[in-house]
C-alpha cells in the first residue's frame, strides 16, 4: 500500500510541473557538442530571420523609385543570401535536434529495460506485463517528440519571440509597451489550460496503456480464448477499453485546443489593435510607413512564436505524463539487489541449505508458504520434495534461487548466506527444468544455448543429443535452425521440455534443479529422457520436484512437506513405513489401475 501512496504522490506533484522531463536531461547530457551545435545552427537561423524586417523597412522607406533601384537590387540581393543562411542553419538545427531526440529515447529505452530486468518476479505478480511494455515503446516514443521535433520547434519559437521583442522595442519603444500589455492575457491560458491537459494526458496514456495490456493478454492465450468461443465477448471488451483511452485522448484534445484558440485570438487579436493605431500614427506623421512595416513584422513573428509555443506545450505536457509514467518504473527499487560488497563464493562443491526459513509471499501476507524449513543437501547428493499441492515445494526453488528472501531464517549455497552474495553469482551456479518450459522466438538452436550463448555449436548439439532433442529435430524443416515461433508455439510440450533439459545439460552448474521435469512427457518419451536427467543429476547437488512418486523413488532422500513444514524425510521404502502420508500417496499411484 505504501508503494502505491508514493506513486499517487510523486503524480500530484509531477502533475504541476515538468520534474518528470528533467529526470531525463543527464541523458541527454551526454552530447554536449550536439546540443552546441544545434543551439548554434538555431542562433543563426533565428538572426537571419530577423534581419529580413530591416530590409523590409528600408526598402519602403528608401526605395520604389527609378533613382533608387540599384539600391533596391542590393537589398534583395542581400535577402536572398539571408534566405540561403537561413535554409543551411535550419538545416543544420533540424539534423543535430533530430539525432539527440532519437539517441535520447534509444538510451532512455536501455536504461529502463535494463532496470526491468533487475525487478525480481514479485513486481511482475502485481503488474500487468503489457503495461509495462507500453511505458517501454510508446511513453519512450512520445518523449522522442519532446527531445526532437517539439524541442526543436520549442527553442525555435522561444528564441524567435526573444529576438521579435527585442527588435521591437529597439524599432519603437512605445509600441512595444503597448504590446507588453497583451502578454499575460496570452500567458494566462497557458496556465490555467496547461496543467489540465497534463492531467488529462496522463489519464489518456495509463487508458491506452491498459488496452494495450488487455490486448496483449489475450492474444497470447488466443487458443483458450478460441477454445472457449470467447471471441466475441473479448473483442467487445477490448473496444470497451479502446473506447475508454479514445473518449480521454479526446477530451485531452479539447483541452489544448481550447488552450490554443485563446492563445491565437489573445495574440493576433493584439497585433489587429496595433495596426489600427499604427495606422493612425502614419496618418498623423508621427510614423514613417517602413517603420509600421518593420514593427509590425516582428509583431507578427512574435504573435506566430507565441501560437507555435502554445501548441508545443501541449506536446511538452504530453511527453511530461510520459516521462513521469516512466519515472514510476525507473523508481520501482528491486526487492533483491546486489549487496554492496558482496560476499565471493567458495570454489563450486554444491551444498544448499535452509535454515529455519519462513516465508509469506507479498501478495498472500495471509498464508505463510513456508514455515521454520530446515534442511541440508550435500554436493552430489539428490533430494526429492513431494507433498500436497500449496505444501511449499516450488517455493523452495524461488528462495535457493534468490527471487524473493525469506522473512526469517537464512537460506545457503556452499556456507554462503545468499543474502550476502551477488544475485548472479548464485544463479550462475544452478541450473533449472521447470514444469513450464519458457520457449523463445528463435530457432531450437537459439533456444538451447539460451542456458550458455557463449557456447559453441558443437557443445549445443552435444547438449541436444543428450537431453534427445536430436529424436525430433531431424524431423523439422530446417533441423536445429527451424523457427520454432512465438513461445514455440510449434512445438509440442514434451519437444518444449527436452529444450529446457538441453538448455541445463549445457549450463553444467554445479547445482540442478528439476521441478517435474518430465511432467509434459508421455511414456516413451520419458523413457527416452530418464538416461539423459541420469547423466545430468551425476556428480551434481539435485533437488526433484514431483508428484509422480515413481520419478523419485531412487532418489537419495526424499522430503515430504505439509503446509510449509517439513513433515518426514528418508529414503522411499522408509517413508513407506514411517509417513502415513507417503504411503497413502504411493498406494494412490502405484495401486491405480492403468488405463
Amino acid at each position: 500500500m505504501s508503494n502505491s501512496h508514493e506513486i499517487d504522490s510523486r503524480r500530484r506533484s509531477g502533475a504541476k510541473s515538468l520534474r518528470p522531463l528533467a529526470r531525463l536531461l543527464p541523458y541527454l547530457g551526454r552530447y554536449k557538442m550536439q546540443v552546441v551545435l544545434a543551439l548554434i545552427a538555431l542562433i543563426v537561423a533565428a538572426g537571419a530571420t530577423l534581419t529580413v524586417p530591416l530590409a523590409v523597412r528600408r526598402v519602403i522607406d528608401h526605395g520604389f523609385s527609378a533613382a533608387n533601384a540599384s539600391l533596391v537590387n542590393q537589398y534583395f540581393a542581400v535577402m536572398l543570401a539571408v534566405v540561403a543562411v537561413l535554409a543551411a542553419s535550419s538545416a543544420v538545427r533540424f539534423y543535430f535536434v533530430m539525432w539527440l531526440g532519437e539517441r535520447v529515447v534509444a538510451d532512455v529505452r536501455d536504461a529502463l529495460f535494463s532496470h526491468l530486468l533487475k525487478l525480481n518476479p514479485g513486481f511482475y505478480e502485481t503488474q500487468k506485463t503489457g503495461e509495462v511494455v507500453s511505458r517501454l515503446t510508446a511513453d519512450t516514443t512520445q518523449i522522442k517528440s519532446a527531445f526532437s521535433s517539439t524541442a526543436s520547434i520549442a527553442l525555435r519559437n522561444f528564441v524567435m519571440l526573444l529576438g521579435a521583442v527585442v527588435m521591437m522595442v529597439v524599432t519603437s519603444p512605445r509600441f512595444a509597451g503597448l504590446s507588453v500589455a497583451a502578454i499575460p492575457l496570452v500567458v494566462l491560458p497557458l496556465i490555467l489550460y496547461g496543467r489540465r491537459v497534463r492531467a488529462l494526458s496522463r489519464t489518456a496514456q495509463d487508458t491506452l496503456a491498459n488496452s494495450a495490456a488487455f490486448a496483449q493478454e489475450r492474444l497470447s492465450a488466443i487458443s483458450t480464448v478460441q477454445s472457449n468461443v470467447q471471441e466475441a465477448a473479448t473483442r467487445a471488451a477490448f473496444s470497451d477499453a479502446t473506447e475508454v483511452a479514445f473518449g480521454a485522448a479526446a477530451t485531452r484534445t479539447l483541452a489544448r485546443a481550447f488552450m490554443t484558440a485563446a492563445i491565437i485570438f489573445v495574440a493576433m487579436g493584439a497585433i489587429v489593435c496595433l495596426l489600427w493605431y499604427g495606422a493612425r500614427e502614419v496618418m498623423t506623421g508621427n510614423l514613417t510607413p517602413g517603420t509600421l512595416s518593420q514593427f509590425l513584422i516582428y509583431a507578427i513573428l512574435a504573435a506566430s512564436s507565441l501560437g507555435q509555443l502554445s501548441e508545443v506545450w501541449g506536446e511538452v505536457q504530453l511527453a511530461a505524463g510520459a516521462a513521469e509514467r516512466i519515472s514510476e518504473l525507473l523508481d520501482e527499487v528491486p526487492a533483491i539487489s546486489k549487496p554492496a560488497s558482496p560476499v565471493s563464493l567458495p570454489l563450486p562443491a554444491g551444498e544448499v541449505a535452509l535454515e529455519a526459513v519462513s516465508f509469506t509471499y507479498p501478495t498472500r501476507p495471509d498464508s505463510p508458504a513456508l514455515r521454520e524449513l530446515s534442511f541440508v543437501v550435500a554436493p552430489g547428493e539428490t533430494v526429492a520434495i513431494v507433498g500436497p499441492s500449496g505444501s511449499g515445494k516450488t517455493t523452495v526453488f524461488t528462495l535457493i534461487q534468490r527471487f524473493f528472501d525469506p522473512q526469517a531464517g537464512t537460506v545457503r549455497i556452499d556456507g554462503v548466506d545468499v543474502r550476502l552474495a551477488d544475485p548472479e553469482a548464485v544463479r550462475a551456479r544452478i541450473a533449472v527444468v521447470p514444469q513450464e518450459t519458457v520457449i523463445f522466438s528463435g530457432t531450437v538452436l537459439d533456444n538451447i544455448r539460451f542456458g550458455k550463448p557463449e557456447a559453441t555449436e558443437a557443445e549445443v548439439r552435444s547438449a541436444a543429443v543428450a537431453a534427445r532433442v536430436d529424436e525430433f529435430a531431424a524431423r523439422l524443416p530446417k533441423g536445429y535452425d527451424t523457427e520454432v515461433g512465438e513461445r514455440g508455439v510449434t512445438l509440442s510440450g514434451g519437444q518444449r521440455q527436452r529444450i529446457a533439459i538441453a538448455r541445463a545439460i549445457l549450463r553444467n552448474a554445479p547445482i540442478l534443479l528439476l521441478d517435474e521435469a518430465t511432467s509434459a512427457l508421455d511414456a516413451e518419451s520419458e523413457a527416452l529422457i530418464q538416461e539423459a536427467l541420469e547423466k545430468l543429476t551425476a556428480n551434481r547437488t539435485t533437488l526433484v520436484i514431483a508428484h509422480r512418486l515413481a520419478t523419485v523413488r531412487g532418489a537419495d532422500r526424499i522430503l515430504v512437506l505439509v503446509e510449509g513444514q517439513l513433515a518426514a524425510q528418508g529414503t522411499h521404502a522408509e517413508l513407506i513405513e514411517a509417513n502415513p502420508l507417503y504411503a497413502r500417496l504411493a498406494s494412490l499411484q502405484f495401486s491405480a489401475p492403468s488405463i
